[in-house]
């Protein structure tokens, strides 16, 4: 959802993990085609640490730091936005987790 939000408004924007996956949530594709947002395309990559200069900001959501992943060289913003995986959840809570990322990702883009 971050990933989307992020280009919605002209950012360039990947969606990392620790494992890569092969789509979007069902759940978070139709949350974000609510509001007008066509994530169905996404998918997860995993984290690539050669990447790692080149990105001005490095976020995590949920329980993991991103100080785990970046090395010490990295200089770039880096956040753990500690948002609820909404998975498996309500469509309510999915939409509350997709607010909830929307107004950070919009904060960050004003940084």
């Amino acid at each position: 959802m971050a990933e989307g939000f992020a280009r919605n408004i002209g950012l360039k924007a990947e969606s990392a993990g620790v494992k890569a996956g092969s789509g979007v949530n069902p759940d978070a594709i139709k949350v974000m085609a609510e509001i007008g947002i066509n994530i169905s395309k996404q998918y997860s990559k995993a984290i690539d640490e050669k990447k790692l200069p080149d990105y001005d900001a490095v976020i995590s959501m949920c329980s993991v730091k991103t100080v785990d992943f970046c090395p010490s060289t990295f200089i770039g913003t880096q956040a753990n936005w500690n948002i609820e995986d909404p998975k498996g959840q309500t469509p309510d809570v999915f939409r509350r987790v997709r607010d909830e990322i929307k107004s950070k990702v919009e904060e960050l883009a004003r940084t």
